[in-house]
């Protein structure tokens, strides 16, 4: 069965692509009523990060339901709305952004198109035919800063963040606050590899920060940065240290030196949308099964027993609200 896939980079080009993609899915409105669609953001579907986790929720609904869905990869910022417009007015229902970028803009189209039904994650949207999917990152988060601190051998750990927005800080300060927790005298390096949406493709910047920080004694390091994030996996196997991954589970990329992941299901949250959105906010979070830690067979040799016991108790601890931890995008500080 065919589906589209659409990834252009002038508005002009978006026009024709939506006309054609309509006459070869559905000859016709009528069958594209029945699908949903998916926008990607910034750093493309196979980023092996977070819109990966997306793409992979949106072919798990596809392999269950035998039903074909819209897809589109944003190259440019002004393709958000018009993606999202052009998708609303085939009657695709729902319709997905990924990322915090596309809520905006969600605002917009969601506003007139009231009939058609509308998901946009790490983002809120107050209107009634919108549901806001949110994330704790900070708890994840918490969880691979406790599990850096613990295998640091120097006491120094770091983190790469991608584009600098609250969102991002708020991955930094759930790291900071774990790995002070299991080790109270550990110090953290963070940096952002920058300001514009360009930051969360550029590996190259990412080792070369990484590579900084590990000439000033950190030995593990937790990326938070899409595509650039990569270059800091990559960066950490060069220079024989650990790293950490994000959103995906990313272990499989340098087995032997990806410590632990911070897997962020996006995946879920795009499927569960697929099967019917639910309008309002909703938070996924350790309780929820939204945010955890990866382990597998390409991590086992690096994680001991007495770290994930440590990071067992401490999950159950947050859950259980025992353990606090601070989110920064509702503090904005770590403190």
């Amino acid at each position: 069965m065919f589906r589209p896939t659409l990834k252009l980079t002038a508005p002009s080009a978006l026009t024709l692509a939506f006309t054609l993609a309509a006459g070869l899915v559905g000859h016709g409105a009528a069958l594209a009523q029945a699908q949903p669609a998916v926008i990607y953001d910034m750093g493309g579907k196979f980023d092996k990060s977070f819109n990966q986790a997306g793409y992979e929720g949106a072919e798990r609904w596809k392999k269950e339901t035998g039903k074909t869905y819209i897809e589109f990869e944003v190259s440019n910022p002004a393709q958000r709305e018009q993606a999202q417009r052009r998708m609303a007015q085939r009657g695709a229902d729902p319709i997905v952004g990924i990322g915090f970028s596309q809520g905006s803009s969600m605002e917009k189209v969601a506003k007139d198109f009231p009939k058609l039904k509308f998901a946009v994650i790490d983002a809120v949207v107050k209107l009634p035919n919108v549901q806001s999917i949110l994330f704790k990152e900070q708890e994840g988060s918490f969880l691979v800063g406790m599990m850096a601190a613990m295998a640091s051998k120097t006491g120094k750990v770091g983190f790469v963040g991608g584009m600098d927005i609250p969102l991002i800080r708020r991955f930094q300060c759930g790291f900071e606050q774990g790995a002070k927790y299991a080790n109270p005298k550990v110090e953290t390096l963070a940096n952002m590899t920058g300001t514009t949406p360009t930051a969360w493709n550029d590996p190259a910047r990412g080792a070369e920060l990484a590579k900084a920080q590990f000439a000033a004694g950190v030995d593990v390091v937790f990326a938070a940065a899409g595509g650039t994030g990569l270059g800091v996996y990559q960066s950490a196997k060069d220079n024989k240290k650990l790293a950490i991954g994000v959103d995906s589970n990313q272990n499989h990329l340098h087995p032997g030196t990806m410590l632990t992941s911070m897997v962020k299901r996006v995946d879920v949250a795009v499927y569960t949308a697929f099967k019917g959105v639910t309008p309002g906010i909703t938070n996924l979070g350790l309780k929820e099964g939204g945010v955890d830690i990866a382990l597998d067979e390409h991590n086992a040799k690096l994680v001991t027993p007495e770290m994930k016991k440590r990071v067992d108790a401490a999950r159950a601890d947050i859950i259980s609200g025992k353990i606090k931890v601070i989110d920064y995008m509702v503090n904005n500080t770590c403190k």
